[in-house]
């Protein structure tokens, strides 16, 4: 089978009624939607449920460079949905594939870019978990390339696809607050401690040169394999790139705001002992200089208090109230001096609709369809990216969101991008 956008159709006419009906068989699987999930080890098992409860669309390869997991993944597949599944330990064999539409990524952060590039190169639309990137350049290269070869890229902030958050934005928008001019992001996530872990030798089952991609070549350890990467610079990107992207981008989406041109982060981990790289604790404070406005974060790990009933999720500042976003499917508001309820909104879990949102657009080949283009995604990603390196650094840093460099700061524009290790190289022309 062909992409979508090749496809062409058998018109029957005048045909015996076997001959017509074999022939509608042939045209609803050239409809079919065929996609490869990257990455099947945890979030990819929710993108595998997903695709699979779009009508017209159905996986059709399971992609991961540990074979223990893929051939789990696969068991599990038909057992659940009555059909084989093909698997694949090499991404870059899944572009080579003709018949493969759709790839939906949900690798660890270090490969979303490189394996993102490839797939709009080789003539797939992509459904990107977050955080789009892992450093503010490759995402901008993200951009490019879904722009030069007309794909279809979805990033995965699903809170875009709850009506009911829509609602709250137009709301926003229409003044119900008044004047919008703070957003604060709370990313209050229980993390225990990662525990330290040695060295040690590569599983059979797994393609360590393969899982590390780009990053230049280390020793394994189950420090990094499966979920703790998160918290390692060369692979993950702290809690601020992980939970913390759905509420850095509903605060840019509340906000009606890009990339910053102020950040001032401090981090520090202060809890335990152990492997991790990244920030236990995160505050930071982004100032958005042409419009006035401010993007405060905090990132709390252990025991804390919530913030007007929030733990997890958003609140926005105007002049005549306050709206609270609790998750990803409620908002409340409070109006005047003393607070008064206002509007207020729940719905149920907006994963299902994001990609259902995705796949329309697949099928009408038009990106302005998605709530959450690969543009979005990349600055709210790029909001993780840039108070990282303000806490990293330790100062305050002035940004240019045209040039997508700091102002007069050669060593934090270093921190924009990273050295690749070939082959898995992120190319400056796309």
């Amino acid at each position: 089978m062909t992409a979508i956008d090749r496809r062409t159709f058998v018109a029957a006419s005048g045909a015996a009624t076997l001959a017509a009906t074999t022939t509608r068989a042939q045209t609803d699987r050239n409809n079919t939607v065929r996609c490869a999930v990257l990455g099947v080890n945890g979030r990819g098992k929710v993108h595998i449920d997903a695709i699979e409860n779009v009508p017209g669309a159905e996986v059709a390869l399971l992609c991961d460079p540990d074979a223990k997991v893929l051939h789990q993944r696969a068991g599990e597949f038909e057992r659940k949905y009555g059909r084989r599944v093909e698997t694949e330990t090499d991404l870059r064999r899944v572009n080579d594939r003709s018949d493969i539409d759709v790839v939906s990524i949900a690798t660890p952060n270090h490969w979303h870019a490189l394996s993102s590039i490839w797939a709009c190169q080789a003539g797939k639309d992509v459904y990107l978990e977050k955080p789009g990137s892992h450093n503010l350049w490759e995402g901008r290269k993200m951009v490019e390339a879904a722009h030069r070869y007309h794909r279809i890229v979805q990033h995965g902030v699903q809170l875009r696809s709850n009506p009911k958050l829509q609602e709250a934005v137009q709301l926003l928008r229409d003044g119900l607050i008044g004047d919008v001019y703070m957003a604060r992001a709370c990313v209050f996530r229980w993390r225990p401690s990662i525990g330290s872990q040695p060295n040690s030798t590569v599983p059979a089952t797994l393609d360590w040169d393969m899982w590390q991609g780009p990053v230049a070549e280390r020793p394994f350890s189950t420090r990094y394999v499966h979920y703790n990467w998160h918290w390692h610079w060369d692979y993950g990107n702290g809690d601020i790139g992980n939970q913390g992207v759905h509420e850095t981008d509903m605060a840019l989406w509340g906000l009606d705001e890009g990339l910053p041109t102020e950040i001032t982060a401090m981090g520090g981990n202060f809890l335990w002992q152990d492997d991790r790289e990244t920030p236990e604790v995160l505050s930071a404070m982004c100032r958005f200089g042409d419009s006035n406005k401010m993007l405060e974060i905090a990132v709390r790990p252990w025991c804390t208090n919530l913030e007007q009933g929030v733990g997890v999720g958003n609140l926005f500042y105007g002049s005549k109230g306050i709206m609270t976003i609790d998750n990803y499917n409620t908002y409340k508001t409070y109006l005047g001096r003393r607070r008064e309820p206002g509007p207020s909104g729940t719905s149920g879990d907006p994963l299902q609709a994001h990609f259902d949102n995705f796949f329309t657009a697949v099928r009408r080949r038009d990106p302005s369809e998605l709530n959450a283009p690969i543009e979005t995604g990349h600055t709210s990603s790029g909001i993780a990216h840039l108070t990282n390196i303000s806490s990293r650094l330790g100062r305050q840093l002035k940004f240019d969101p045209q040039s997508e460099k700091f102002v007069g700061d050669a060593e934090a524009d270093t921190m924009l991008t990273r050295i690749y290790r070939a082959p898995y190289v992120v190319p400056e022309n796309v």
